[in-house]
């Protein structure tokens, strides 16, 4: 799975055409989360607390170039 951006060691990851709803791959050590692209959310898994909010915030800043992708 390609990586499209790290920061703060949390790893994004996008597959090219995956399943609906459009959506990122979040991974901040052993925890992983499926993260929406409309709203910045997480869908399935979690990340702790302050891993969600920064991939929310960065999700949210940079959504017309991760739906674009």
């Amino acid at each position: 799975m390609p990586t499209i951006a790290w920061f703060y060691g949390i790893n994004i990851q996008m597959y090219d055409n995956d399943h609906e709803p459009p959506h990122f791959h979040a991974r901040y050590g052993r925890a992983k989360a499926l993260v929406r692209l409309s709203d910045g959310m997480i869908m399935t898994g979690e990340l702790p607390p302050v891993a969600s909010r920064l991939v929310r915030d960065w999700a949210l800043a940079r959504r017309s170039e991760l739906q674009d992708n």
